[in-house]
């Protein structure tokens, strides 16, 4: 199982690279979690972007879908696809409401949206708490988290792997089911830490190493730390609460899941 960091800026993109978006590719499917911010740019220029097999989204604000109406001009008006997008349409499973926001997003006025629905092009399947579903050699469990609007993270698990996203949440009791175990746990890590964060947001480099260890996984890798944020802060923090493996994720850089040591195939950053 490999993971590509598509683009890991938490909550808007920073200067150095899109907000959230991911690939997970095993046995020659492609998965795709989360399209921010600038993330299908960065998806245009390493891979055809009709190749994904299937799009998760683990919630809906900005930062982690607002790419997707662009998607949908792509599947829906390229002169020269690879095949018909509206025979093969894309698998997306979101939140509850993913399809109508995503159809509001996209038309133009209130008249157009009455006639559009995405359904042409996209698959639309509701995320249930606990509910594993397949996707090719994939089996993925959304796990509910703590955040201001429906938000989900997701164990993705193969023959020989097992991958745990925390998505964005607080601290939770989720958190440990979500991430028992796994290979590697790809954590958000907004903030550093404090005791007047606000709560059921956003984990600290603090929480995330406390996770990964309470968890028993065998790496961490911290994701969506905010542009403002002193990412060598959060990567100490994390290393003082895990004894394994703990690494910040950069913009391009392929994880192999299935390894016993996190290995870097690409990518740029600090």
């Amino acid at each position: 199982m490999l993971l590509t960091t598509l683009g890991c800026s938490g909550s808007l993109p920073g200067p150095d690279g899109p907000a959230s978006g991911y690939l997970v590719e095993a046995d020659g499917c492609r998965l795709a979690i989360e399209l921010g911010s600038g993330v299908l740019a960065a998806l245009q220029a390493r891979h055809d972007p009709f190749s994904m097999d299937a799009l998760l989204f683990s919630h809906l604000h900005p930062d982690h879908c607002s790419d997707f109406t662009t998607l949908a001009v792509i599947r829906r008006y390229h002169t020269d696809p690879p095949h018909d997008t509206t025979e093969h349409r894309l698998p997306v499973h979101g939140p509850s409401e993913s399809a109508d926001r995503f159809a509001r997003a996209y038309a133009e006025t209130a008249e157009e949206l009455l006639a559009t629905d995405l359904s042409d092009v996209f698959e639309f399947h509701t995320l249930v708490d606990r509910a594993p579903f397949r996707v090719g050699p994939f089996e993925i469990t959304p796990v509910r988290v703590d955040h201001p609007t429906e938000a989900y993270g997701f164990r993705i698990a193969t023959g020989s792997a097992t991958l745990a996203f925390t998505g964005d949440t607080g601290p939770c009791d989720a958190l440990r089911t979500l991430a028992d175990g796994a290979d590697v746990l790809l954590s958000e890590a907004t903030w550093t830490h404090a005791d007047d964060r606000p709560t059921g947001q956003h984990l600290s480099g603090v929480q995330a190493g406390e996770l990964a260890a309470a968890a028993g996984v065998g790496r961490l890798l911290l994701t969506h730390v905010a542009p403002w944020t002193d990412k060598a802060a959060v990567l100490t923090e994390a290393r003082g609460r895990f004894p394994g493996p703990v690494e910040l994720v950069v913009p391009g850089g392929t994880y192999a899941v299935d390894e016993p040591v996190v290995r870097v195939i690409g990518g740029h950053g600090n």
